[in-house]
């Protein structure tokens, strides 16, 4: 069984930063989180009320991703990242989990935040990943302190 880092990056990329390196690390697979839409730099400005990435969360709208992961049944750790946004995980994210079978799986959750703690955002993700075992959630600003939080 072995290892995958999937991730969710949005335009700073820092999630991204942090997930591939974690990967490589690891010698885990990694899979980039893609909405089949992409977004734009005005998607993602949240201080705008009428922004996609409001829109989405608002009206709790499916973003369906582009790609799947091959192979996904023999995993049996993943780690799942992804920047916060609303206290929880962006709603390409849920998409993403809703798609395949957790059962057996220990699922790592890590985000990053200019500010938001973690909050209660695995048990937002819980319903989407249904059976899998979430093993901790972590508000990560570097991969030292996501490969310590893993390893130790």
């Amino acid at each position: 069984m072995g290892a995958l880092v999937a991730y969710f990056s949005a335009e700073s990329g820092k999630t991204a930063k942090i997930a591939k390196e974690f990967a490589q690390s690891l010698g885990a697979d990694i899979f980039e989180i893609v909405p089949e839409k992409p977004y734009s730099k005005g998607d993602l400005n949240w201080m705008n009320p009428l922004a996609r990435c409001n829109r989405e969360y608002a009206m709790r709208r499916e973003v369906p991703v582009s790609g799947t992961v091959e192979g996904f049944e023999d995993y049996d750790t993943v780690f799942v990242g992804f920047p916060i946004w609303y206290g929880c995980a962006p709603s390409v994210v849920n998409a993403f989990c809703k798609e395949y079978d957790w059962r057996g799986k220990k699922l790592y959750i890590f985000a990053t935040s200019g500010g938001s703690g973690i909050g209660k955002t695995a048990e937002k993700l819980m319903p989407y990943a249904s059976g899998a075992k979430i093993v901790d959630a972590r508000r990560v600003k570097s991969v030292a302190e996501l490969t310590d939080w893993v390893r130790g």
